[in-house]
């Protein structure tokens, strides 16, 4: 059976130092490939533009909300 866990256990576990630098890894890795194969082009012409450089922003974020996303998860769920 699932506990519920609250907000404030979420957040806390989110920010432990070993889950933050684990999922600031996974983006830069994770990010970083899947700029280049969506922005690469446009990064080596040198055509960015505002609305490039949000999507290309985005492009990291992703994977560091997923990562931290299962990690919160995983140390949850070990925790019951």
């Amino acid at each position: 059976m699932s506990k519920q866990h609250s907000v404030r256990d979420i957040l806390n576990t989110a920010r432990s130092p070993a889950i933050f630098q684990r999922s600031v890894k996974v983006a830069l890795i994770v990010g970083s490939i899947l700029m280049l194969i969506n922005h690469g082009d446009a990064l080596l012409a040198g055509n960015l533009d505002r609305y490039s450089i949000i999507k290309i922003l985005l492009t990291y974020i992703v994977p560091f909300l997923v990562s931290t996303q299962a990690g919160v998860a995983t140390t949850l769920e070990l925790k019951q």
